[in-house]
């Protein structure tokens, strides 16, 4: 089963996708997307890492995203990617618009193709103010759009706000908040 989990910024969405992974049984392979730009970056990073399980792969890959599903992805194995919206944002800042359209058409298009779990964490960027920024406004734009698709592809899709999942699609989740 692939999942989306959406949410703000400090909404629980990374708790849940990890108790997703944790409660799924199989071999877990971390794909983290960010880059420690900075020294509160550099901390969320290291947050996330030591609230991991130790045995989990890590695969840290700002940008091939689509590669390393390609070769990660496995029967008896479970795939959580950290962030796309983190991806979004390394493919705009590499300034590559060839790559990025690539990108944002290949990945939808592979979805349905990976065997295993995946379970992708975004960030839910559309629900305040439109941005006065152009290439902010893009993004906003950018990100609605890929979740959209893979929304359409995932048999779950889970929505995070104060530390709560709202099922949007496929089973409600049981058991305590992430």
């Amino acid at each position: 089963m692939h999942t989306l989990i959406l949410g703000g910024v400090r909404s629980g969405k990374s708790r849940l996708a990890e108790r997703l992974a944790r409660e799924s049984g199989d071999a877990v392979t971390y794909i983290a997307t960010a880059r420690p730009s900075d020294d509160e970056m550099a901390a969320r990073i290291a947050a996330h890492r030591e609230r991991r399980p130790a045995h989990w792969r890590l695969v840290e890959e700002p940008l091939a995203l689509v590669d390393v599903l390609r070769r990660e992805a496995a029967a008896g194995r479970c795939v959580l990617v950290e962030c796309l919206t983190l991806w979004l944002s390394n493919l705009l800042w590499a300034d590559d618009e060839t790559r990025l359209q690539q990108a944002l058409a290949a990945l939808p298009a592979l979805l349905p193709t990976l065997p295993g779990r995946v379970i992708f964490v975004g960030n839910e960027t559309n629900l305040g103010v439109i941005p006065m920024h152009a290439l902010a406004r893009r993004y906003c734009d950018l990100a609605g759009s890929l979740h959209q698709q893979l929304a359409a592809h995932c048999q779950a899709v889970y929505f995070t706000a104060a530390g709560l999942p709202l099922a949007l699609k496929g089973p409600p989740l049981t058991g305590d908040s992430p």
